[in-house]
């Protein structure tokens, strides 16, 4: 399995800390995750208590006819993460104009993770910077290979 990046969150987003978390999920959501059936959009990460909380992530069933009764997609999906990195990630997400943001998902060793990002907003002027940067660098690597 190739990770599955979250590529909206890189261009709306100056993401500034990154954690891996793990990911409690039921066999056939990981089955789902590993053909690549996922969808970041509108997904982000809540702190409820002393837990981090997946949110509005579409894993859809592996086999839709084999699905359990009452099968949801989008449910909230448990993330697995240490006392100390919970109170910190805790800590960043009340600051004003933090927002936790699921950045990848990837295997390893045998086990799915989760890359989360500590994000700030890009304002409209930022991105069009991005945009420029991009294109810039995607005129030099032309040239040099033409």
């Amino acid at each position: 399995m190739e990770a599955l990046v979250n590529k909206k969150a890189y261009f709306n987003y100056e993401i500034l800390e990154k954690f891996e978390a793990g990911l409690k999920l039921s066999g056939p959501e990981v089955k789902s995750v590993k053909t690549g059936r996922l969808s970041f959009e509108g997904s982000y990460i809540s702190i409820r208590g002393e837990e981090a909380w997946w949110v509005n992530a579409t894993i859809p069933a592996y086999q839709p006819k084999n699905a359990p009764a009452g099968y949801d997609p989008t449910q909230p999906r448990k993330l697995l993460l240490k006392k100390n990195e919970l109170k910190y990630l805790f800590g960043r997400a009340e600051e004003r104009g933090l927002t936790l943001l699921p950045l990848r998902i990837y295997n390893k060793h045998g086990r799915l993770k989760l890359e989360i990002g500590i994000a700030r907003r890009r304002k409209k002027h930022d991105k069009r910077e991005v945009l420029k940067k991009r294109a810039i660098e995607h005129d030099i690597s032309r040239e040099l290979r033409g």
